[in-house]
C-alpha cells in the first residue's frame, strides 16, 4: 500500500469552519494534498491527557468546546464513523514502544480535529479517531510518538496534526482582524520554523524553546505547537518538509500548514 505522507494542519479558531479566509480556503482543499486514506488519526491540542489516549468510539459525537461563538457553529456535526478496533491497534502499537497508551470509547471530536475534517473531507466518511496531546511532557516525547506511529503511514492511514503555529491569544489584534499588522515577533517565529522543517533540523525543532526567536512569547505554553512533533517524528528522517499553506490572521496567529513525506 502507499505509504501516506504526515500532515500538520494550524486550525485557528472555530469560526474558521464558518468565515472566509485564507486559511480556510486551503483548508478546504485539504483532501487533494494526500491520496485518500483508510482512516484518519487526528492529534488534536484541546485533548489533553497524562499519557497518550486514542478516541475508541463507533460513532464519535461532535463537540463544542467553546463558548461565546456565533449559534450557527453550534449546529455543525461531523459525523464520521469511528476506528475502534483500529484504536485498539494503536494503543497496543505505542504500548509495544515504551508508552502508556489506552483507549477511551468516550472521546469523540473536538474542534481541533472536526475543524480541519469538516473543511477538507466534508463527505464525513471516512473513519476518523483522535489521540491525545500530554502537555506536561516535552516536544522530544511528542517526536518519539510520531515515530511510533510511523508504519500506520504504509497502513492508509493518515496522521493529521492540528494545533497553530503560533498562539499567544492575549496578543492577538481582534480589532484589525484579517487586515491586523503583521507582528515581527510572530513571523520571525514563523519563519525559523519554516527554516528548520525544509532543512530537517529535527533537533532544533525539539529545542525551540532554546533556539527559535521569541518562543516563549508565541508559545506561552506547548499544546497548540506539542501536535507538530507528532507529524514530524512520524516523517521519513531527512526529507524536506513541504509548505502547503501560510498566512498570518490578527497580527500574530500563524496559520501556517505543512506536508512531511
Amino acid at each position: 500500500m502507499l505509504e501516506l505522507p504526515t500532515l500538520f494542519v494550524s486550525h485557528g479558531a472555530p469560526t474558521t469552519a464558518l468565515v472566509d479566509s485564507p486559511a480556510r480556503r486551503f483548508l478546504q482543499g485539504l483532501s487533494q494534498a494526500v491520496p485518500l486514506p483508510r482512516a484518519i488519526l487526528v492529534i488534536s491540542a484541546h485533548w489533553e491527557t497524562e499519557q497518550p489516549r486514542l478516541g475508541a468510539a463507533e460513532k464519535p459525537e461532535t463537540i463544542h468546546d467553546f463558548y461565546g461563538f456565533p449559534a450557527p457553529l453550534y449546529q455543525l456535526r461531523y459525523p464520521a464513523p469511528g476506528a475502534p478496533a483500529l484504536a485498539a491497534e494503536i494503543a497496543a502499537l505505542l504500548t509495544k514502544a515504551g508508552f502508556q497508551a489506552a483507549t477511551d470509547p468516550a472521546q469523540g471530536l473536538d474542534h481541533g480535529a472536526w475543524t480541519p475534517l469538516l473543511l477538507g473531507f466534508p463527505a464525513a466518511d471516512i473513519p476518523v479517531l483522535q489521540l491525545s496531546v500530554q502537555p506536561a511532557k516535552d516536544p522530544a516525547h511528542h517526536y518519539a510518538l510520531g515515530q511510533a506511529l510511523r508504519p500506520l503511514r504504509s497502513q492508509g492511514v493518515l496522521i493529521l496534526a492540528s494545533g497553530s503555529l503560533t498562539h499567544n491569544l492575549r496578543e492577538l489584534d481582534f480589532r484589525g482582524g484579517q487586515n491586523a499588522p503583521l507582528q515581527p515577533w510572530a513571523g520571525a517565529f514563523a519563519d525559523w520554523v519554516k527554516a528548520a522543517l525544509e532543512q530537517r533540523r529535527d533537533a532544533d525543532m525539539v529545542a525551540y524553546r532554546r533556539l527559535a526567536p521569541e518562543a516563549q512569547r508565541n508559545h506561552p505554553t506547548d499544546e497548540h505547537f506539542l501536535p507538530l512533533f507528532v507529524a514530524l517524528g512520524a516523517a521519513t528522517p531527512g526529507v524536506p518538509a513541504e509548505a502547503l499553506h501560510r498566512s498570518m490572521e490578527l497580527g500574530a496567529l500563524s496559520m501556517d500548514s505543512y506536508r512531511f513525506a
